[in-house]
């Protein structure tokens, strides 16, 4: 079984899409679920989904560990004409999984109390990010 998922991001962020996989998977019984990001400059997180600061401090973290290309610590960077937040979101696409593997249970994902799955948005515009899934 595959679908894609869209996701409209309007920023850099963490935004949840464990609704639309719960409803997708709903009919369906045992087995893995995979999803698969199709972009370089965003990543795929399963992160708590209870208090929204830690999505916030997510964010903070990565954008103080990983700075806008014209910040001056980031002098050395080449890849810099699509604007000061691409190569640094394909920095923090790289340390972060493109991919996850959920078991799915009844046709639950087997995701702890308060825990969600997010698309991490790198970049500072509006994109619209597209996510492959894959049950067997």
């Amino acid at each position: 079984m595959k679908t894609e998922f869209t996701i409209q991001t309007q920023g850099a962020g963490l935004y949840e899409f464990t609704a639309p996989v719960r409803s997708w998977l709903r009919p369906v019984s045992d087995g893995l679920l995979t999803l698969f990001v199709r972009h370089t400059s965003c990543s795929l997180l399963i992160q708590e989904n209870a208090d929204p600061e830690v999505q916030t401090d997510l964010s903070a973290f990565f954008d103080r560990l990983v700075p806008p290309s014209d910040h001056p610590s980031m002098s050395y960077l080449r890849h810099t004409y699509e604007g000061p937040d691409d190569m640094p979101a394909h920095i923090k696409a790289a340390m972060m999984p493109v991919s996850l593997s959920i078991p799915v249970s009844a046709g639950r994902p087997a995701l702890g109390t308060w825990q969600g799955i997010y698309l991490f948005e790198h970049r500072n515009a509006p994109h619209l990010r597209k996510v492959a899934a894959h049950f067997a």
